[in-house]
């Protein structure tokens, strides 16, 4: 049997993979973070699934569930919100899988910040605006983040900055990058991407601290920081220019 860790995407049953409504249609026992995926999620889950909670649970015990169901010879699929290889605890968990001498493997979702930035239209990455994007999060009650990604340093870059994890300190985190973005650099948050409870909030670094606690939100939301919200550059890629494309005819 193989344990299989799978991305839920952000919130909406229609946003996750062939593979993954395969798997959720045929296994026994299904683990989900109830705090951050919508209970639409779970309708691809056939009838009779064993359904386990583990906002309060904590990895010991997760494991236990798990390694125990595969010893039973179920099916077992530990969904994780948006994409396994963010903030999902995978290492942890397979760590302790290892350990117990069981299999394992990964299905990719759809990353929070990729529905984010959907929802609000943008690309991040503009043409010589900015070609990098930094996903990032902060530390507030949480595991200490190393001191080499402060995020004064990723600001310095000027690239787009995903936050995510960090909406209760959004005033704190938009002085530190005010600095290097400037106060009326765009800012787009959005909580519960793709969800019934979906809000999407969009201001500068000067004012989205006000929107956000207006809002009243505290969890699942994602930031997004940068000039590429709302460039209006006429600047186009190389990629699908004129020039590259008769240069690519030219040397056939």
């Amino acid at each position: 049997m193989t344990i299989h860790f799978v991305g839920a995407g952000p919130g909406a049953a229609d946003l996750i993979t062939l593979r993954a409504a395969s798997l959720l249609a045929t296994a026994d026992v299904v683990l989900y973070p109830g705090t951050y995926i919508d209970a639409a999620v779970l309708s691809h889950c056939r009838p009779g699934t064993t359904l386990v909670d583990t906002q309060e649970i904590d990895l010991d015990r997760i494991t236990a569930v798990m390694v125990e169901a595969d010893a039973a010879g179920q099916d077992v699929v530990r969904l994780t919100s948006g994409d396994p290889s963010l903030y999902s605890a995978l290492h942890e968990q397979t760590r302790r899988l290892a350990a117990a001498g069981v299999a394992w493997d990964v299905t990719p979702g759809v990353p929070a910040y990729a529905a984010a930035a959907a929802i609000v239209g943008r690309e991040l990455t503009v043409p010589l605006v900015t070609q990098s994007v930094v996903l990032t999060r902060t530390q507030a009650r949480s595991t200490a983040m190393p001191e080499r990604e402060s995020l004064v340093a990723f600001a310095a870059t000027g690239a787009t900055l995903v936050l995510h994890l960090a909406i209760t300190r959004v005033r704190d985190l938009m002085a530190e990058v005010a600095p290097h973005y400037g106060t009326d650099c765009p800012v787009a948050v959005v909580s519960r991407a793709s969800q019934p409870e979906e809000l999407v909030l969009r201001g500068t670094v000067s004012t989205i601290a006000d929107l956000v606690e207006d809002a009243g939100l505290r969890q699942a939301a994602v930031i997004l920081v940068g000039p590429a919200l709302a460039s209006t550059s006429d600047a186009e890629s190389y990629l699908y220019s004129p020039e590259r494309v008769q240069r690519k005819a030219r040397l056939r």
